[in-house]
């Protein structure tokens, strides 16, 4: 990829998800263009990948996706393998009638009960659109309780979910733990970890997004795992909040830094910017061939 090519590709439109969800990459996608490193022939390795924006606007020849979330993975495997006809199963839940705090919690709670597979992975997708700001968050039972998200109209994604469907017929899923994943991370791989972030204050948390929580440990435990796979040949990419702990904790990457607003707010006026660090392991930390 020359020069010309490689502007291009920087450059070029970042296509949407079709879920919503809290601390998507979407603003960073064109950034982190600039860190990932060229070539088609990798192996793409993503071990949170939530909403998969930054896997769907990347170009390698095969993925490997995984995240602690179950919903999240079924909902994945359920739309790459009907792709058609689990959109339109999806489609049929997004009408007026069910635009409503009643039969929102209604279904929710069909949610919470059902067994996995389709059902539950098109009310997962009706949840996600309909609850407030996609924000997915389970209690200490596992049970989804986010609140209903009160919306005039509610957009059904179709296109995004064919296009996403069509990515994920190159990619292999899992349900790993961060660590299951990277430990399979090696020569020629390249790897985004987007983990819960640390908090920007004492008073922060991010043990919602998943049963279990992601704790300091887990914060050292992550760095020391991106450390050893780019030590056996994989680039590995962190993004996380800046913070005194973060840049300890990165200390010897090639760290970047970016401002990004935060969308997960009741006051839609009062949304600030935050700091975000992108820590960069191996290949000569990669950034400093590419800038």
């Amino acid at each position: 990829m020359n020069l010309g090519t490689m502007e291009r590709y920087v450059m070029e439109a970042t296509a949407k998800p079709f879920l919503k969800w809290a601390g998507s990459k979407t603003q960073l996608v064109k950034t982190l263009r600039q860190f990932l490193p060229l070539g088609e022939d990798r192996r793409y390795i993503e071990p949170f990948v939530g909403s998969g924006v930054v896997f769907l606007n990347m170009h390698y020849r095969s993925s490997l996706l995984s995240d602690s979330n179950h919903d999240l993975v079924s909902l994945y495997s359920v739309l790459k393998s009907k792709r058609r006809e689990f959109i339109n199963r999806c489609h049929r839940l997004f009408t007026p009638e069910n635009n409503s705090e009643t039969k929102y919690y209604e279904l929710r709670e069909e949610f919470n009960a059902a067994p996995p597979g389709e059902r539950r992975a098109s009310l997962f997708v009706y949840l996600n659109r309909h609850c407030f700001n996609g924000l997915c968050r389970y209690n200490k039972k596992g049970a989804f309780n986010t609140p209903f998200g009160t919306y005039a109209r509610v957009y059904f994604p179709d296109d995004e979910m064919v296009a996403f469907a069509e990515k994920l017929q190159h990619a292999e899923l899992e349900q790993l733990d961060f660590r299951q994943a990277l430990a399979r991370a090696g020569d020629g791989d390249v790897v985004y970890c987007d983990p819960p972030y640390v908090p920007l204050t004492a008073t922060a948390s991010f043990t919602s997004y998943a049963a279990g929580g992601f704790s300091k440990k887990d914060q050292e435990d992550l760095h020391q795992l991106a450390v050893e796979a780019s030590g056996r040949g994989a680039v590995v990419i962190l993004s996380n909040h800046d913070t005194p702990f973060t840049r300890k904790l990165y200390h010897g990457a090639k760290l970047e830094f970016r401002l990004v607003s935060r969308t997960i707010s009741c006051d839609g006026q009062n949304r600030n910017k935050a700091k975000e660090l992108i820590a960069v392991f191996g290949e000569g930390q990669c950034s400093e061939l590419r800038l």
